[in-house]
């Protein structure tokens, strides 16, 4: 798939690897010039940098850390025509409980990240979207925002909050030209699958009941997660705004058992 993204500036929160580096390489494929950013940087600032693009470090549960790498994001590349809130974690093997045990710290983390973080990057990037009169946005949700999973209280909660955030922020910006539009990826295979699936014979047995939920009986891939956002950050999805694009290989379609 290939797009004119060319003279476009993207921010990508969470890409030093997993499905956020996947958008932002693939936006950069795609002729974007990319602001890298991540808590975590890795080899991510030498990566930006070998292609001609930028890295800005951000923490999105810190609204300080937010401001200040928005901020030089915009001195870096001049303006910021596409967001990507990818930035996220998920719940721990060990703080998976029901909801009358599930650890507070544990709640208040994945919130600040996965919620906060959305609203408050937005909130940081939008004024100069609209003084162009032009922008998108891209929220990464997941499809545990439709349909929950039990033991993931935080984590359901926090998707859920970004889909309806997603649709809210459509409803706002549609008059200032921006169009905002969310990603529910279902199982993906990024590193952290790849450790977890290798990791003990009970994810393995963990893993096939998973697939068995999946229509087509495997997990995404980080490229499809991608191409997914490459066609909501496209010229050609002038008139999508507010959709919530599932990615999940038939997942939230209904029951794949035979009941």
């Amino acid at each position: 798939m290939r797009v004119e993204l060319a003279g476009q500036v993207a921010l990508v929160t969470g890409s030093a690897r997993g499905i956020g580096r996947a958008i932002a390489d693939t936006l950069a494929a795609n002729g974007a010039t990319i602001v890298y950013s991540d808590r975590e940087p890795g080899d991510i600032a030498a990566h930006a940098a070998a292609g001609g693009h930028h890295f800005v470090p951000m923490d999105v549960s810190s609204q300080a850390s937010i401001e200040d790498g928005v901020a030089a994001a915009l001195k870096a590349a001049g303006r910021i025509d596409i967001l990507v809130n990818n930035a996220g974690i998920g719940v721990r093997a060990d703080q998976r409980k029901p909801i009358d045990e599930f650890p507070v710290d544990g709640w208040n983390e994945l919130i600040a990240i996965d919620l906060t973080g959305v609203f408050l990057v937005s909130r940081a990037v939008i004024p100069q979207m609209k003084t162009r009169n032009a922008g998108r946005i891209i929220n990464i949700c997941s499809v545990l925002g439709m349909v929950p999973m039990r033991l993931q209280s935080s984590y359901v909660a926090a998707k859920a909050g970004a889909v309806n955030l997603t649709r809210s922020m459509a409803l706002e910006l549609a008059q200032h030209g921006i169009l905002v539009n969310g990603i529910a990826p279902g199982s993906t295979a990024t590193e952290g699958w790849a450790k977890w699936i290798h990791n003990a014979k009970e994810a393995q047995d963990a893993h096939a009941r998973l697939m068995s939920h999946i229509p087509m009986g495997r997990p995404a891939t980080t490229q499809e997660i991608a191409n997914g956002a490459l066609f909501l950050a496209a010229p050609e999805s002038s008139y999508v705004t507010g959709h919530i694009l599932a990615i999940d290989g038939g997942w939230t379609a209904g029951f794949a058992r035979d009941f």
